[in-house]
């Protein structure tokens, strides 16, 4: 990987391990869906004007059934579980949990028979899911089952999301389809984001959350993500899966100061271990893989500045690699 691919590669392990942090300060005043209106009305507005500039999001309107299905399972649930879930899990917890996306991702894969299923992934399967176990029965109370529900709802959508991408949002711009899930996203939670605004001034810390979740972390983000695959490529980008929970514990111990015990760290790490087992190489080409010269051919469309690099990065070939998750 390049030295450019590495500070991306870091840069993106701290975008999106930090939202968990701010997503606790800002439900102890906001309720999840004015959040999600806010945090999604805040990317819309500045990734909308990109795309535009771009001409890139009318071939996405083509697609609108996917583009709302897109929506509702990878933004509007989730998000808004998220921030139920953090009503009462800590920051790091949460991260901890959905870090558990690869293995839910491979069980959807292998149910649909996109992927088989060998010795390998089922040991991985044992493991990563005995670490959310750890979690859930050590690091959590009865009275957090709904919350832990909620996560388990959040991996379900986090992993169904991209198979709708790689399926049917693949050959479009990807910076566009997400403005446009931001949009559609901030108009459906207009009514309940207002309705449930509270009645109190919002605090600084929590008004810097709300900026910092829609501005950087996810229209900010998103921009530096796709920089990163067109850099690395889209099988070694995914690799930043397994970096984010990790800033999350540590931010949620450091500043929050949330409780670290062993078992957090046993079980976070029997879920990296199996995700890494479970989402490994197999012969078999897996869902939304693109070859080299796909993934060459997208980074020319979402960034035209880096087609020497991806020259350089991909080369000519046309062979597809073995895949990944």
């Amino acid at each position: 990987m390049s030295r450019r691919g590495w500070i991306l590669f870091l840069i993106m392990g701290l975008l999106w391990g930090v939202p968990y942090m701010m997503i606790s300060i800002a439900v102890s005043e906001l309720s999840p869906a004015t959040l999600v209106w806010a945090r999604t009305g805040i990317g819309a507005l500045v990734l909308l004007p990109v795309a535009g500039a771009r001409r890139q999001l009318r071939p996405v309107l083509e697609h609108w059934r996917a583009l709302l299905a897109f929506t509702a399972i990878e933004i509007c649930g989730p998000w808004f579980l998220i921030g139920f879930a953090q009503q009462s899990l800590t920051s790091s917890l949460t991260g901890l949990l959905i870090a558990a996306v690869p293995l839910v991702a491979v069980v959807i894969a292998v149910l649909t028979r996109e992927e088989t299923f060998d010795g390998r992934r089922m040991i991985g399967l044992l493991v990563g899911f005995a670490g959310v176990a750890a979690l859930v029965g050590f690091d959590i109370g009865a009275d957090n089952l709904w919350a832990v529900a909620a996560i388990g709802g959040v991996t379900i959508g986090y992993a169904v999301g991209p198979i709708i991408l790689a399926r049917h949002l693949n050959d479009v711009s990807s910076v566009a389809v997400m403005a446009l899930s931001l949009a559609i996203a901030a108009l459906v939670y207009t009514p309940f984001g207002v309705a449930q605004w509270p009645s109190t001034s919002v605090t600084t810390p929590v008004w810097l959350s709300i900026i910092g979740l829609g501005l950087v972390c996810t229209a900010t983000a998103f921009v530096v993500y796709h920089k990163l695959v067109a850099e690395v490529g889209a099988s070694r980008s995914t690799v930043i899966t397994y970096i984010n929970p990790a800033v999350a514990l540590v931010l949620g111990s450091l500043v929050l100061d949330e409780p670290l015990t062993p078992i957090t760290g046993f079980g976070f790490l029997l879920i990296i271990i199996g995700s890494m087992f479970a989402a490994g190489r197999t012969r078999t080409t897996p869902i939304g893989h693109r070859s080299k010269q796909a993934e060459r051919m997208w980074a020319i469309k979402e960034f035209p500045q880096s087609v020497g690099q991806m020259d350089a990065l991909l080369g000519s070939g046309t062979q597809p690699a073995e895949g990944s998750q």
